[in-house]
């Protein structure tokens, strides 16, 4: 292959997107972070206290199932960190509430899915799986 300008232009161009790539992770993982931090008002955030049930495998992103409970939580916030708007929903529970719920989210492909809860105490707590998905649901 001889260097032309068309191939060194190709070349330049490949490499250009090739190293932006991570930056686009990164940027998703700061959002789900930044989502977080204005849930938790800042506060510093547990591991534990909630029971987050997610398939390990979800043959179709368009419809993956998921379920929670957290004993004494005022609210639990939902996120999927890969998808381009990570928060999926927030569900708020009152006094005499089991503090469980369940739905089904779309994924735009293998990623965590994020629990995170308020308790009545005042401290937060969160857990994650990853859900691995062979179609992705958001135009995936």
């Amino acid at each position: 292959m001889s260097l032309t300008r068309r191939n060194a232009l190709a070349l330049g161009s490949a490499s250009f997107v090739v190293t932006l790539m991570p930056l686009n992770a990164f940027a998703a993982k700061d959002e789900t972070m930044a989502v977080i931090n204005a849930f938790t008002n800042g506060a510093a955030v547990s591991d534990g206290g909630i029971n987050l049930t997610t398939p390990e495998i979800a043959e179709n992103g368009n419809t993956v199932p998921v379920q929670f409970s957290a004993p004494g939580a005022k609210r639990v916030m939902l996120l999927a960190d890969g998808n381009p708007t990570p928060g999926v929903g927030t569900f708020n529970f009152g006094k005499l509430s089991d503090a469980s719920g369940s739905t089904r989210i779309r994924l735009a492909g293998t990623q965590e899915v994020i629990a995170v809860a308020e308790m009545a105490d005042g401290s937060y707590a969160q857990v994650a799986k990853t859900v691995k998905v062979t179609i992705g649901g958001c135009g995936g």
